[in-house]
């Protein structure tokens, strides 16, 4: 598999957790169209969401790094702040990393075995 940048670290959050925090929003925050974030607040590097993904695997998968893939404006790290949000309904992610990948790894799996 080739990829980009390994290095570049992102917020990732589980669709369960953001899906729960829209309803929250359509629920408690005021239609006044002011904006908010929504995120785990933790910061992953992509090299460490591959090496869990490929921990969880049953199949051996050579990783190389690709220059081609790399971007030269790429960001080193984007991380959300929802604490403005968190103030006004009390939200919290339940969902770490770690449960995320195997819920989406176990999909596929499904899916490829059909």
């Amino acid at each position: 598999m080739s990829v980009g940048n390994l290095d570049a670290k992102r917020d990732f959050s589980d669709v369960r957790d953001i899906v729960r925090a829209y309803s929250l929003a359509l629920d408690l925050c005021p239609p006044d169209g002011d904006v908010y974030v929504l995120g785990s607040g933790r910061a992953v590097a992509i090299r460490e969401v591959i090496d869990k993904l490929l921990s969880m695997s049953k199949t051996s998968i050579e990783v190389r790094q690709d220059l081609e893939r790399m971007r030269p404006s790429d960001l080193p790290e984007i991380r959300g702040d929802s604490a403005k949000f968190r103030k006004l309904t009390n939200w919290l992610p339940e969902h770490d990393l770690d449960e995320t990948l195997l819920s989406v790894l176990d999909y596929w799996r499904g899916e490829v075995g059909k």
